[in-house]
């Protein structure tokens, strides 16, 4: 056999191996999507069943926190007031929810935790800092196809709704998107913006982000009915 057979031959080797490194990558990254739509899909079903709108109402015990029964195993959840967020939380599988976003133009719904960190990115999209009440929230999402990939697409006047964890619900009018580097953290906070979504590129090298504006005063959604808080 000639050197350059054998050269040929290893050549040849390498490229099958790195094909099939592509596919094993490809199809790891098919089944986090998988789950991550999973686990988001599952949150999403127990918070429904826990916001007062979803009909099922949580009821307070002696200790001041509210109790509630989710899902057919009569599972025990836990809300309070957080510090950190200063908004109510869900404690779920172990995991702090807020509430659920909305955006109806990608037919997008998924429940938010209360703080973010890489893995919980891989349940759902998180606050990454400020709150509702303080009109500055703003929610980080991974680029899941069915997590935030998309929200790139949206156009100025789009829809977002928040629901928190009392039922109040937040309506957005998107106002502008922008691409911010990924080490811009200060860019990302900068501005008046009631409702900031971001996610990262395709490349990570950067963040895809949406500037929302709310629209008026939280509703508080009542067995399918909306009143605006503090009308007289």
């Amino acid at each position: 056999m000639s050197r350059f057979s054998l050269v040929g031959k290893i050549c040849m080797g390498l490229g099958l191996l790195l094909i099939a490194a592509a596919l094993c990558l490809a199809g790891y990254s098919q089944w986090m999507e998988m789950q991550a739509a999973k686990n988001a899909q599952n949150a999403l079903t127990s918070l429904e069943m826990l916001i007062p709108s979803a009909g099922v109402h949580a009821d307070e015990d002696a200790s001041g926190q509210e109790t509630g029964e989710i899902g057919a195993d009569t599972e025990e959840v836990v809300t309070e007031v957080t510090e950190e967020s200063g908004m109510t939380v869900a404690m779920i599988d172990g995991m702090d929810y807020i509430g659920v976003v909305e955006i109806p133009s990608l037919s997008l719904r998924l429940p938010v935790l209360s703080s973010w960190s890489e893995e919980k990115l891989k349940v759902a999209p998180c606050r990454y800092e400020g709150a509702v009440d303080t009109r500055n929230i703003i929610i980080s999402g991974h680029s899941y196809k069915q997590h935030f990939r998309y929200i790139r697409n949206l156009v100025i006047g789009d829809s977002v709704i928040f629901t928190d964890m009392d039922g109040n619900r937040y309506e957005y009018e998107v106002c502008g998107t922008e691409v911010i580097p990924g080490n811009g953290v200060e860019q990302m906070s900068a501005g008046d913006w009631d409702l900031s979504l971001f996610t990262c590129t395709y490349n990570g090298s950067a963040r895809h982000t949406v500037r929302c504006r709310l629209m008026e005063e939280p509703g508080l959604t009542e067995t399918g009915q909306e009143r605006i808080l503090n009308a007289e």
